[in-house]
């Protein structure tokens, strides 16, 4: 039988401490060669509404663990204004429902084991991810952060950046009062924390440790100027790289790493976050929604930038305690879903999850 593992299944079964050790198995696998990944590809086509996208949106990965996972999704992107910021939007069908699926395959057989809705592991994971540039470049002693945004993504990095520091108050500031409210009195009674609702983005980074942009925004929201010694910084949305004014203050950048050029191939190894093909591309009906011939940010300031890999083969310097540090998982998506989908799969068949199909309506018996 094929599990099919709901967003329901995946919050009862999977803890962000699992979700991080996942992730740093599965990119410490990529140092030794022992996991394989490709950067993410899209696929866009204009639809006939001016200015949304139809993406098509896929990952892909596996290990000698014995777990292959591609990750799939299918949306309509658009962009829009909301109190003053672009954001990014997108929907399946309609406003407010989305299709992302994870598919897992046992290596050792070629079946399809599981197929797992991907909304709560997709936060889980980048909040995980949050989490690993925190453990290896902030502060051991940082107890403050700085958060720009109250949504699904601020959520789960609290609970991230709780399993690897010791964090005594939160400074939150997004767009609508209430939403930040919100999120301030559901962390205050989930875990205890001091919350500090800010009603100017600039109070966000007075005294932080730790500086985190966690939004849906269309442009980057941090701002270099009031970033302050010895911070830790992150950003997630933004079109997933912070402008040149915070890039500025980067003492050391750290990028987990960059998926592995094919086989034999070297010349097409690609640090690009993701790579585009795109109908009509030069049209005007053709709104890209990422800058015309652009590319999938790779690593901005090479010469300040460290890996994984340079951390655990003792190859980089300890931090300096005023630096500024910077994190980032580079374009290693693909690697991220059969580590944390697999240790789903194996909590599923323990928990006896009775959502099944039967195996045998996705084989054939005529060969491809």
């Amino acid at each position: 039988m094929t599990l099919m593992i709901s967003n329901d299944d995946v919050t009862r079964l999977l803890t962000m401490p699992d979700t991080i050790a996942a992730l740093e198995k599965s990119y410490l696998q990529l140092v030794t060669k022992e996991s394989v990944c490709r950067p993410r590809i899209d696929i866009q086509i204009p639809t006939s509404e001016p200015g949304k996208v139809y993406q098509w949106g896929s990952m892909e990965g596996g290990s000698v663990s014995g777990y292959f996972a591609v990750r799939i999704k299918s949306d309509i992107v658009y962009e829009q204004d909301y109190n003053g910021v672009r954001t990014q939007e997108k929907y399946c069908g309609k406003p407010g429902q989305y299709c992302g699926l994870i598919l897992l395959v046992d290596t050792s057989n070629g079946l399809p084991v599981a197929f797992i809705n991907d909304g709560v592991l997709q936060h889980m994971r980048v909040g995980a991810d949050g989490a690993i540039g925190v453990k290896y470049m902030s502060r051991k002693d940082s107890h403050v952060v700085g958060m720009l945004g109250s949504g699904g993504m601020a959520r789960s990095h609290v609970d991230a950046f709780l399993a690897v520091r010791d964090i005594k108050r939160i400074q939150v500031f997004s767009p609508t009062p209430a939403n930040r409210e919100l999120f301030a009195e559901e962390m205050r009674a989930k875990h205890g924390i001091e919350m500090v609702v800010c009603d100017n983005p600039r109070d966000v980074y007075k005294g932080a440790d730790i500086v985190a942009g966690l939004t849906d925004s269309a442009v980057p929201v941090l701002n270099g100027e009031w970033i302050e010694k010895g911070s830790h910084v992150l950003n997630v949305g933004g079109r997933g790289q912070p402008n040149w004014g915070v890039l500025d203050r980067i003492d050391t950048y750290l990028r987990f790493g960059s998926a592995p050029a094919p086989w034999g191939i070297p010349e097409l190894g690609l640090d690009d976050e993701y790579i585009t093909w795109a109908a009509l591309p030069d049209s005007e009906h053709g709104h890209r929604l990422k800058k015309k011939n652009g590319r999938g940010h790779g690593s901005p300031i090479p010469d300040k930038t460290i890996s994984l890999a340079d951390i655990v083969e003792g190859r980089a310097k300890p931090r300096e305690r005023d630096h500024v540090t910077y994190a980032e998982r580079g374009n290693l998506q693909g690697a991220q879903f059969w580590a944390v989908a697999g240790h789903v799969y194996e909590l599923a068949k323990k928990d006896k999850i009775e959502r099944v199909i039967p195996t045998e309506w996705l084989l054939q018996d005529i060969r491809d």
